[in-house]
């Protein structure tokens, strides 16, 4: 899948997306989960090629021709494999699918949401100069987005958001570091308090919640944390020591719907607020997160923008749209609400495989 524009972050450029769907198929209906694992283990340690090899030699084996009453049984079948959370975010989350589908309910309302609309931010990737970044961010208030997240490195930081808030105001406005800085830097980052943000994102290393609780008592603006967060119990740890006041959820990152549920459940106990990540997803992965999105307790806006946003031809129909006043409305139908265009996902398919019992 091309993108329609280059995205760029502190750890490297996507241009075309190599893009992992599983389906999942029990008594005559499909369910279709994304595998929005990168490329390269930039991200997070995980690819494309390592969650083929996952799904087919260990997760699918632990799965297939088992009964089951309802999706959540299935987290518990990985029991004994480590880590690995992207591809069985990608299998556990069909199955979800495929059990909305059967019940005849849609896929948020199985998961407990009551939203019938989202609101909705967009992710704007690092910009070769300032003057295209500002385009860019322009269409994107004129649209509607409901917040704009920026990303920054150092040397690309301080002076964008500072021009960003000269020409757009008190548009919501939030940074993303993924990772980029380190504590030692946290002069840098307590410039941007002076700019209203509504978080920093992830500043700090993948795997640090210490120093973050330490630059968190240094700064104005709420450090949001994602990389570090990967199920519920890291979400306590990290509000008890003080390392955040935002958590962002990611169903691929935590390992599926219900530990990125179980997450929310934690957050919203602790009165933290939490919203919904993207991976660059297509719009089955997109589906996905919507529905996640109606718990009470995803409060902010996610990064679940329009599949126009970096799509010329999504592979489900029909395409996942914004409304004028920046919300999605949550599909009403049973499953993961949006059709998967077989044609398109065929013409665009490089490789398959099917399991079988």
């Amino acid at each position: 899948m091309k993108l329609l524009a280059p995205f760029e972050t502190s750890f490297g450029r996507e241009d075309v997306r190599r893009v992992l769907i599983v389906e999942a198929i029990g008594d005559g209906i499909s369910g279709f989960a994304e595998c929005c694992a990168l490329s390269g283990p930039f991200y997070n340690e995980e690819t494309v090629g390592t969650c083929w090899h996952m799904l087919r030699d260990f997760l699918i084996p632990a799965v297939i021709g088992r009964p089951f009453e309802h999706p959540s049984e299935i987290d518990g079948w990985f029991h004994g494999i480590r880590r690995n959370h992207i591809a069985r975010a990608a299998l556990e989350s069909a199955v979800w699918d495929l059990h909305a589908q059967a019940v005849q309910e849609p896929l948020f309302r199985v998961l407990g949401g009551s939203k019938t609309r989202i609101d909705v931010g967009v992710s704007v990737g690092i910009h070769p100069d300032l003057a295209s970044l500002c385009r860019t961010v322009e269409g994107f208030v004129r649209s509607g987005y409901r917040k704009v997240k920026i990303k920054i490195k150092p040397g690309w930081d301080v002076e964008v958001i500072r021009e960003l808030r000269r020409q757009f105001g008190d548009v919501p406005l939030m940074a993303d570091a993924n990772s980029a800085y380190r504590l030692q830097d946290a002069d840098t980052l307590r410039r941007l308090d002076e700019f209203g943000l509504m978080m920093i994102e992830q500043p700090l290393s993948h795997d640090d919640i210490i120093d973050h609780a330490a630059l968190q008592k240094q700064l104005k603006t709420p450090i949001c944390l994602d990389e570090s967060i990967h199920h519920a119990e890291d979400a306590r740890r990290a509000i008890a020591i003080g390392a955040c006041r935002v958590i962002n959820i990611k169903i691929a990152r935590v390992g599926g719907l219900l530990s990125a549920k179980a997450m929310h459940d934690v957050c919203l106990a602790a009165g933290v607020p939490v919203w919904c990540g993207g991976m660059l997803e297509t719009g089955i992965g997109r589906a996905h997160n919507i529905a996640i999105t109606t718990l009470p307790g995803f409060t902010l806006p996610g990064d679940t923008s329009a599949s126009s946003r970096y799509w010329a031809e999504d592979i489900i129909d029909p395409p996942v749209t914004m409304e004028p006043d920046g919300t999605i409305l949550v599909p009403q139908v049973a499953g993961r609400g949006y059709a998967v265009n077989r044609a398109r996902l065929d013409q665009r398919t490089v490789r398959s495989e099917a399991v079988r019992v």
